[in-house]
């Protein structure tokens, strides 16, 4: 049986103590480079890997220092400090021996308390009532998802008539069908459009400085969740003199929070 593209993408080799060596992926290449929601999965199936990990990932921050070229490229991935219930790893990518990203994740062994719960999931309709978005036949890995947009889609006309907000809400999951884990729940964090095209419909050149995950699920809710849609919801925060920055959240069907994720962006005039 031919492995999910995904997890063709984020399989890594061992190469030695806090080490391994991948391959970028051309079914989830972007305008320029890796898409790189599969980045930061590559960067934490490195710390998944790891004989040394305790826990369930609880944050991610991923620094995205220049372009990722097509190609090898090394993870290294070592644990900072281990407490008892928690552990704290540094994560770089590396091709041609400098870094091309740089990360820290932290792990944890959670511990059954009391629990709530304030980010709502929006009202919206049922994801297979919504009409399936068409990839953009140029961008491979927007061929990977299965989108739904109930709101916020990407502009139509780039004639500079932006909407008077940048929020987004869709319906997302794996192309093909994948069971949700928490790598891809990983690259799923990154799966929205920039703000500013929505606000400006104006494709302004941009790229992502840094990305945060916080990850509100265990493995079981991961598991009962499946094959089914993700909802996600995002908007920007503000605009301002080359960098913007977005904040978003990804719930279940049933309503349960996956993660809040939050993103810095350059953008050129």
């Amino acid at each position: 049986m031919t492995p999910h593209p995904f997890d063709q993408a984020v399989a890594l080799v061992a190469a030695g103590e806090h080490e391994w060596t991948g391959q970028t992926s051309a079914s989830y290449a972007n305008f320029i480079g890796p898409y790189g929601g599969i980045t930061a999965a590559q960067l934490m199936a490195a710390v998944m890997a790891h004989p040394q990990r305790i826990g369930d990932p609880v944050a991610l921050t991923i620094n995205f220092a220049a372009a990722v070229a097509d190609g090898e490229f090394t993870v290294r991935a070592r644990p900072a400090r281990t407490n008892r219930s928690t552990q704290h790893w540094i994560v770089e990518m590396l091709q041609e021996g400098q870094a091309v990203t740089t990360a820290t994740v932290m792990t944890a062994v959670r511990r059954e308390t009391w629990s709530a719960q304030e980010a709502r999931m929006p009202t919206v309709s049922a994801p297979l009532d919504v009409e399936r978005e068409t990839p953009f036949r140029h961008v491979a890995w927007l061929s990977r998802y299965d989108r739904r947009f109930i709101r916020g889609n990407i502009p139509r006309e780039w004639n500079g008539q932006g909407g008077e907000d940048s929020i987004t809400q869709l319906w997302m999951r794996d192309e093909p069908t994948r069971p949700l884990d928490f790598l891809s729940l990983t690259a799923m964090s990154d799966v929205f459009f920039p703000r500013i095209w929505l606000r400006r419909a104006t494709l302004v050149p941009l790229g992502t400085v840094t990305m945060t995950v916080y990850y509100h699920c265990d493995a079981a809710q991961l598991a009962a969740t499946g094959t089914d849609h993700v909802l996600g919801q995002v908007q920007g925060s503000g605009f301002r003199n080359g960098y913007l920055d977005h904040a978003g959240h990804l719930w279940n069907a049933r309503g349960e929070l996956l993660v809040s994720t939050h993103q810095l962006m350059y953008y050129k005039e």
